[in-house]
């Protein structure tokens, strides 16, 4: 098994900056792809950002440009960089991890990202 913990979620305000990380330990040497899922109030969770262990990278649309994935394999870490911060990127991120891009079975417990319009 894989666990994940995410960190360096808070509030900011719009225009603003944050960096995820989210660590993972456990079954490490079963991960190929680590990435990041949001879910806002209301909402269905959606796909936000995903990397390969080679670094390649796929975003969703709402966020290309202003967000950055990368990871370091040796730490098994995975970070989101989070620039130009909208009120619409209110939610709480799921860091995720898994065999494959469409694979992503682990999920993290989430940190809450709160824009202040």
């Amino acid at each position: 098994q894989v666990q994940l913990v995410e960190s360096g979620g808070g509030l900011v305000q719009a225009g603003g900056s944050l960096r995820l990380s989210c660590a993972a330990s456990g079954s490490t040497f079963s991960i190929n792809a680590m990435g990041w899922a949001r879910q806002a109030p209301g909402k269905q969770r959606e796909f936000v950002a995903v990397i390969s262990n080679s670094g390649s990278t796929n975003y969703a649309d709402s966020v290309k440009g202003r967000f950055t994935i990368s990871r370091d394999n040796a730490k098994n870490t995975v970070y989101l960089q989070m620039n130009s911060l909208k009120a619409e990127d209110t939610a709480v991120y799921y860091c995720t991890a898994g065999p494959g891009r469409y694979l992503l079975s682990s999920w993290g417990q989430g940190t809450q990202v709160t824009v202040s319009s």
